[in-house]
């Protein structure tokens, strides 16, 4: 019997979601799922709805009318340009499930707040359960009972109303570290005695 679980893959467009969305298709995607590639950004290319006051010199009224006309159509510009770059961005995430045959969209979506957002789209799309990376999403790290997770990964798994899987984003630098302290010795074979349960007394 297969499932038919809706699975989001929270991306930033990072190698830490890359490796996420392989991992996904490795190890926790079954036959059946249907995956939502699940990408929050900013409002605003630059700094957001506010412009700022900053005065402008005219020299006459014909720049006074046209000036607000063209920096309205620059930031428009400046806005598609990042939305066929965010587009592009995550079909190339998608291309592991692609090869994977497994049925997904992307679904983008914009707000100032990344990590309250995603918790938000994880309910109002009904998703199973979300996979994301730990380090990602342009956050700061910090150390959670020993281990790392950015902010917008620890807020997921304690604000999601669906399971959070986070995946950690390998550190081959720091694996190479571990293993080279870490010498591993044989452990020598001993004689085991096994015991048949028919053999203990009858009154034990």
């Amino acid at each position: 019997m297969t499932s038919h679980r809706k699975i989001a893959i929270a991306v930033d467009l990072s190698d830490e979601s890359a490796h996420a969305v392989r991992w996904a298709v490795d190890n926790y995607l079954r036959p059946g799922d249907h995956v939502v590639l699940l990408h929050v950004r900013p409002t605003s290319v630059l700094y957001g709805a506010d412009w700022g006051s900053n005065p402008i010199p005219f020299t006459n009224a014909q720049n006074l009318d046209s000036a607000p006309l063209s920096m309205e159509a620059s930031q428009r510009k400046l806005e598609d340009d990042f939305d066929n770059f965010t587009a592009t961005k995550a079909t190339a995430l998608a291309e592991p499930l692609v090869q994977a045959q497994i049925p997904y969209k992307i679904h983008i979506v914009k707000d100032h707040d990344m990590k309250e957002r995603l918790c938000l789209e994880v309910e109002r799309l009904g998703l199973s359960a979300m996979v994301m990376g730990s380090q990602g999403f342009g956050a700061s790290k910090r150390m959670v009972k020993g281990g790392k997770l950015g902010t917008v990964s620890d807020y997921c798994v304690h604000h999601c109303v669906c399971p959070v899987v986070v995946v950690r984003y390998p550190d081959e630098k720091e694996d190479a570290k571990i293993a080279d302290q870490v010498e591993l010795h044989p452990v020598p074979e001993e004689d085991l005695e096994y015991q048949d349960a028919s053999d203990e007394p009858k009154d034990a």
